[in-house]
């Protein structure tokens, strides 16, 4: 049987931005690249186009583009480390992204072979001699062998369809043995419900908060007027009250005059009308925030730092996209 011919169509054809958006969909970690050129500067940038080549021997390689003005450095160069990036490291890649900045000031550097500079914080890193080097198209493919290596089980940075990205691990899928949940009775809310999950956590993490409420002669009210005026702006009653009903909750006269009379809130001198934080409110509130963090870090202990800034950032969407007349400032955009 003849094959049949496959028709592709010639490379001028090919749309470039196209191109580089459809492989935008490829998911990818983010690394920085480092080495140290024939005078004794270092050099650095980030790069995504890093991936592994075989495992005995050990070989990574990466690209560059032939346009960089690194590429000479590199060229030239007999050691690099290639450094994966931990998902924290956010303005670590921007700042190795820039042309012309002075990268390395501030940044304590350990040094590998050749004085390689060798980055802190990172999710990994791997030490390499440069085994050989290709020409492709518009870019020089290095091919590093791995000398050394570090692996710091931090959760890594990736980037997808030109922007960061979080990584989230998937469960492992549940046996089908595994007999499902019960049903919830016929117009029960949902427990998969967003509003019977977001209540449940916040019932379960205020309860752990109350005994120290309490110590400290504090009601649930009480403590969500604080929070509001510990972000640092002084508020009306009407602002208060606006942002309080955020959580199903109000705000009086009678409740801040309480809070005075204890010396947790005062009126604020430059802005009538307005209320801030006392001294002892603030001593509170600082004692509050330690706790809250400790009860944030038991409640996250089995939740990476990846899910969690997701959830975090979710939840702010979330708080956004219900409350868009008020649009409370609490929430910066992010």
């Amino acid at each position: 049987m003849t094959a049949s011919a496959v028709t592709t169509a010639p490379p001028a054809a090919i749309d470039k931005r196209a191109f580089r958006n459809a492989l935008g969909a490829f998911t990818t970690g983010v690394t920085v690249v480092t080495t140290r050129d024939g005078s004794g500067r270092d050099v650095g940038l980030t790069v995504n186009s890093f991936n592994s080549v075989s495992l005995e021997p050990p070989l990574v390689l990466w690209s560059l583009a032939r346009s960089s003005g690194s590429l000479p450095a590199f060229m030239d160069a007999e050691h690099f480390a290639v450094h994966i990036l931990a998902a924290d490291q956010e303005p670590m890649s921007n700042l190795f992204a820039q042309r012309g900045a002075d990268k390395f000031a501030g940044i304590d550097v350990a040094r590998g072979e050749g004085g390689v500079p060798l980055l802190p914080g990172c999710s990994a890193r791997f030490r390499c001699r440069t085994a050989f080097r290709h020409e492709g198209g518009d870019h020089e493919i290095f091919v590093g062998e791995v000398l050394g290596f570090e692996a710091f089980e931090r959760a890594p940075l990736v980037f997808h369809r030109g922007g960061y990205a979080v990584a989230v691990k998937k469960r492992p899928t549940v046996a089908a043995s595994v007999p499902p949940a019960a049903e919830p009775l016929e117009g029960s809310i949902s427990r998969d419900a967003l509003v019977y999950l977001l209540g449940s956590a916040h019932a379960m993490l205020l309860a752990g908060l109350r005994p120290a409420l309490s110590a400290r002669g504090l009601s649930d009210d009480d403590y969500f007027v604080l929070n509001i005026l510990s972000v640092g702006l002084p508020r009306t009653v009407a602002d208060l009250d606006a942002l309080m009903s955020l959580a199903g909750r109000r705000v009086s006269p009678a409740q801040l005059a309480s809070l005075t009379q204890r010396g947790l809130a005062k009126a604020c001198a430059s802005q009538p009308g307005a209320w801030m934080l006392d001294d002892a409110g603030t001593r509170a509130m600082l004692e509050m925030a330690a706790i809250s963090k400790a009860a944030e870090e038991d409640a996250l202990q089995q939740i990476d730092y990846s899910e969690t800034h997701l959830l975090k950032h979710l939840l702010k969407r979330v708080i956004r996209n219900t409350s868009r007349e008020l649009q409370p400032s609490l929430w910066p955009a992010g």
